[in-house]
């Protein structure tokens, strides 16, 4: 299969690693003189260019990566889909909801895959969350919580909410499996004008389940965690341990028969299942690859992208009121 790539920097180049492994990667493009040249050294068998077009105009070409800065996707994905490619666009793959509702129903309408780049989804460790979830191991979620902290990088164009917060909120969809019906999140910008770096977020569902997002660069701590509140279990994903990725908890409050309406804690055991060991990004990767194989099927990855982007549209707006 033939894939060609735009964006050659900071993640870009852990792509174009993967991609060239488990596919021909025929064309490289970016922006930038001094990458072009870099990559035309490391991978002679692609063409390399500074037009997108160019690349894009290839007919043997059959799908497209795109790691460009956030503001292009949008611009280029739709360049990329009505070219009659397959895109897998970095995420988030546009900043406004009507934005990515244009990419869907192009990739609907002419049967091309279109997947964000949300890596987490096909982190092992996620994915035992999601089947603890399914299982009913947990028993009926109550609330899900995440922390996203560090000392840095401080952007400018981007803010904690679309920075941090596009990796947690695909997680909780993607275990909650509704879309929000409440969305708010407070938040200040205490470095750079206009760019929120300190955000907390709340999201309300259907089904009563809540959740919250903490988010920042002016934490003295580096957090990357998820927890998940079951009325029978609970667990934690923590992707800062080596080992212990995911722990579980068997700790949930009851209520003794007999009582007067008191509740009380109930404790067990506590222990960490196997993850393996495998890169999400090589696992991420190769579902892109399938999909341009077998076909986007239901377009399952495009939409659940939209509810992502929607959830950040409506937080986004709830931040600027």
């Amino acid at each position: 299969m033939k894939i060609g790539q735009a964006g050659l920097g900071y993640w870009g180049k852990n792509l174009v690693r993967n991609f060239d492994e488990l596919a021909e990667l025929t064309w490289l493009c970016d922006a930038s003189e001094e990458l072009r040249a870099q990559f035309a050294q490391r991978h002679p068998q692609a063409r390399v260019t500074g037009d997108f077009a160019e690349l894009l105009a290839d007919p043997e070409l059959a799908a497209v990566a795109i790691a460009t800065p956030v503001p292009t996707h949008h611009a280029l994905a739709k360049q990329a889909l009505e070219a009659g490619k397959h895109v897998f666009v970095e995420k988030p793959p546009a900043m406004k909801g009507e934005e990515m509702e244009e990419l869907v129903a192009l990739a609907e309408e002419r049967e091309l895959v279109l997947m964000p780049g949300h890596l987490l989804l096909y982190h092992p460790g996620v994915r035992k969350l999601k089947e603890l979830v399914e299982t009913g191991e947990l028993g009926d979620i109550l609330c899900v919580y995440s922390n996203r902290q560090n000392l840095g990088i401080i952007r400018r164009d981007e803010n904690a909410l679309w920075s941090l917060g596009v990796h947690d909120l695909s997680v909780i969809l993607y275990l909650v499996g509704e879309e929000p019906e409440e969305a708010v999140a407070n938040g200040n910008a205490f470095l750079n004008p206009g760019v929120e770096d300190v955000v907390f977020c709340y999201l309300r569902f259907p089904s009563g389940k809540i959740a919250h997002m903490h988010l920042s660069w002016l934490d003295p701590h580096k957090m990357r965690k998820l927890t998940v509140v079951g009325n029978e279990k609970m667990a934690v994903f923590d992707d800062m341990e080596l080992e212990r990725k995911v722990t579980i908890y068997e700790k949930a409050p009851w209520e003794p028969a007999g009582t007067y309406g008191e509740w009380r804690t109930r404790t067990g055991d506590i222990f960490s299942p196997k993850i393996p060991n495998d890169e999400p990004l090589r696992l991420e990767c190769e579902h892109f690859l399938r999909l341009v194989e077998e076909g986007p099927g239901d377009h399952r990855e495009a939409r659940d992208g939209l509810t992502v982007v929607r959830a950040l549209d409506r937080l986004t707006e709830s931040l600027r009121g």
